[in-house]
C-alpha cells in the first residue's frame, strides 16, 4: 500500500492496531521526516474504531507506546456500521472480524430492511443485508476520500454470495477501481475454516463508465499448505506477489500465466469477463489442485485432518445461521 507522509490512514475495526503499527513504521523507515510531517504523524495520520471497549484501551497503549496520539485518544470505541462517517481518509487497511451474521440489519436508501431489533440507517450503502462483511466492505468505500486507496480482508462469501452481495460487487467494480484480488492461503487465521482474501481499490468520483478496467488476481492458496505453528506464512512467501504486484507502479504489470505456463499464479481479467460472470462471481481460480490427481502429492495427514475439520466447522456455522433464521421466522 505504501503509506506516505501527510496521508490520513484509518482502520474501522482496528482491534489492537496492528494495521495502524504497520503504517506507521513503514513511513517512520522509509521517509525522512522534517518536523512539520513528524507532528502530524504523531496526532493526524492514525484514527480508528473498535466496538470492544477493552480491545480499544489495549490499542490506544499500543499505539501510545510507539509515540502515537496525544491529550484526545485516535481510537473511538464504538460499533462503525452504525452510521455514516464524518470524516473521510486518503487510505483504509482493515481485517473486518469475521464469523456469524450480524444481529442488526443495516437500511439501504430505498429504506428496505428485515425486521430485527436494531435498524441502522444507512441511505449510503448500495445494499441491504446482515451479512457484516458485506456491510464493512461498503462502509470502507464511504470512508475514502476521492482516489483514496483501501486494502480489506474478506472472507470467500463476500467474492461469490448472490443477491445483496451481487449489487456490492456490480457497485463496487463500477464506481471504484477494483485492480487487486489476493487469494490467501488457509490456516493463517484463528477464524477456523475462514478462507480469505485481500481486496485493493481505489474510489473514484462520480462516472458513467465502470472505472474498473481489469481485476489482477494472485492464487496464494491453491497447492499451498501453511499452519499457524508447524509452517507458518512467511515474508518470502508473499514475495512473488509482492513483486507482481509492482508497488512502484502497478499499471506497468506483467502476468505469470500463460498457455505455455498454466502454472502462474498471476493474472488478469478484464471489467467485461468480470461483469458476465453469473452473480459477478469473483471468487476466480485456474490452478489444478496437484492433490486431487496424485495421491503421492497429498498433504501430510495433519495438514489433511486439519483442514477437513475447518470445513466442518465453517459447514456447522453456516447450518447454525441459517437455523438461527429459521427461528426467527
Amino acid at each position: 500500500m505504501r503509506p506516505e507522509p501527510g496521508m490520513t490512514i484509518n482502520d474501522p475495526a482496528c482491534g489492537t492496531g496492528g494495521f495502524l503499527l504497520a503504517a506507521y513504521d513503514y513511513i517512520s523507515k522509509n521517509y525522512q521526516l522534517d518536523k512539520e510531517q513528524k507532528k502530524f504523524l504523531k496526532y493526524n495520520t492514525f484514527s480508528g474504531k473498535d466496538i470492544v471497549d477493552s480491545v480499544v484501551r489495549l490499542c490506544v497503549m499500543n499505539l501510545y507506546l510507539h509515540g502515537i496520539g496525544g491529550e484526545e485518544s485516535p481510537i473511538e470505541v464504538g460499533d462503525s456500521l452504525a452510521s455514516p462517517p464524518d470524516k473521510y481518509f486518503d487510505m483504509v487497511l482493515t481485517n473486518p472480524p469475521f464469523g456469524k451474521k450480524s444481529s442488526i440489519t443495516i437500511v439501504n436508501g430505498k429504506g428496505k430492511a428485515d425486521k430485527e431489533s436494531l435498524i441502522y440507517e444507512r441511505p449510503d450503502f448500495w445494499a441491504t443485508t446482515s451479512n457484516k462483511q458485506l456491510n464493512f466492505l461498503q462502509h470502507v468505500k464511504t470512508l475514502l476520500k476521492i482516489n483514496g486507496r483501501a486494502a480489506i480482508v474478506v472472507p470467500d462469501n463476500v467474492l461469490f454470495e448472490g443477491g445483496a452481495g451481487e449489487t456490492v460487487r456490480k457497485k463496487l467494480l463500477h464506481e471504484c477501481d477494483v485492480h487487486t484480488l489476493l487469494r490467501l492461503p488457509t490456516g493463517i487465521f484463528y477464524a477456523q475454516g475462514v478462507k480469505a482474501n485481500v481486496l485493493f481499490f481505489d474510489r473514484k468520483p462520480a462516472s458513467e463508465k465502470p472505472w474498473t478496467k481489469e481485476l489482477w488476481i494472485y492464487d496464494l492458496r491453491t497447492n499451498k499448505h501453511f499452519t499457524l505453528k508447524t509452517n507458518p506464512l512467511k515474508y518470502e512467501d508473499l514475495k512473488e506477489f509482492i513483486e507482481c504486484y509492482n508497488p512502484q507502479n502497478r499499471h506497468d504489470r506483467k502476468p505469470t500465466y500463460s498457455e505455455d505456463n498454466p502454472n502462474g499464479r498471476w493474472r488478469a481479467y478484464s471489467y467485461e469477463e468480470l461483469i458476465k460472470r453469473d452473480k459477478v462471481n469473483l471468487d476466480i481460480f485456474w490452478l489444478k489442485d496437484e492433490s486431487l490427481e496424485d495421491s503421492e502429492n497429498l498433504p501430510e495427514p495433519d495438514v489433511l485432518a486439519r483442514e477437513i475439520a475447518e470445513n466442518l466447522e465453517s459447514a456447522l456455522e453456516q447450518f447454525a445461521d441459517i437455523y438461527e433464521n429459521l427461528e426467527k421466522k
